[in-house]
């Protein structure tokens, strides 16, 4: 198991576990007329058990979603340089 990424969302932390399994199925079931379904489920399946009230509680907040939601993938995606050399 790794090292669960921390949040504090409205005063309180949340811990995420994501992998990649879960996050290529997220990126999969986006669709360009549906974002938020997709990513508030992946939100759901990683966020540890014991904070899911917490997280449903905050996700009600606007632009919460997409706040969060960014915040764990950059952190579980990491740093990654990519460069275009035949520009």
């Amino acid at each position: 198991m790794t090292t669960p990424i921390v949040i504090t969302a409205a005063g309180k932390d949340v811990r995420f576990n994501p992998d990649l399994a879960t996050y290529n199925k997220y990126i999969n079931e986006m669709m360009p007329h549906d974002k938020v379904s997709p990513a508030t489920n992946y939100l759901r399946r990683i966020v540890h058990k014991d904070d899911k009230a917490h997280l449903d509680e905050v996700l009600k907040m606007p632009s919460a979603l997409m706040r969060i939601l960014t915040k764990v993938n950059e952190a579980f995606e990491g740093d990654l340089e990519i460069e275009v050399k035949n520009s």
